[in-house]
């Protein structure tokens, strides 16, 4: 029997993948986390085979999770069901020691395809996320200034680029506003710019949204 871990801050989520995966006979869910802290607490208590991982999350975000969750419990296979299918969000949870990347809206079939093939010591992209990643492999390789941008400073990063308001922010990470506008300082002085627009455009440029 596949134990199995769903975290993702949306309860609605997370009790549809629960009862996506309650008819399979040889995969059992032992728990839900609503937050990366959580989850590392629940791996500790219940070592899951697998945890089934929400990317973005308030407090500490999915990549921080991975790589906290296997110092935890090193066995335990990590698989991302996500809705932010484009880079560099597939490649850092990789980086960090995820064993898989599927997006959100994937059918029960494949859910249950890529639990197996990571439960076999094997890797699991839908497919549109490998395209990306090769994609990403193939480019250019001139190192992205994202790079230098912490996991918090991504999600701003990306938030803001998708016209989300400073307040926005605050209340989907718990955080203050005036925090918000720190991260904003500290993008734009690591990506050496001076406003959203330029920011838009540095995004769009190194392939993180689409124009």
């Amino acid at each position: 029997m596949i134990t199995v871990l769903v975290v993702d801050d949306h309860e609605l989520v997370r009790t549809g993948i629960c009862r996506m995966l309650e008819d399979q006979t040889d995969i059992q869910v032992i728990g839900q986390a609503e937050s990366g802290e959580d989850a590392i607490a629940m791996v500790r208590l219940h070592h899951p085979h697998v945890v089934l991982l929400d990317v973005n999350m308030p407090g500490i975000g999915g990549v921080e999770t991975t790589r906290r969750l296997l110092q935890t419990a090193p066995d335990t296979k990590v698989l991302a069901v996500s809705g932010l299918a484009e880079e560099p969000y597939p490649s850092l949870l990789l980086k960090a020691g995820a064993k898989g990347y599927i997006t959100k809206g994937a059918p029960i079939s494949e859910m249950v395809r890529a639990i197996n093939k990571v439960m076999q010591g094997g890797k699991y992209f839908s497919a549109d996320i490998a395209e990306q990643l090769a994609s990403s492999y193939l480019s250019d390789t001139q190192n992205s200034p994202f790079d230098a941008l912490s996991e918090r400073e991504m999600q701003v990063a990306m938030m803001v680029v998708n016209c989300i308001s400073a307040q926005e922010i605050s209340d989907k990470l718990f955080v203050s506003v005036k925090t918000v506008n720190t991260y904003r300082y500290r993008i734009f002085e690591k990506l050496n710019i001076d406003s959203d627009v330029k920011l838009t455009h540095l995004a769009i440029r190194f392939g993180l949204i689409k124009p």
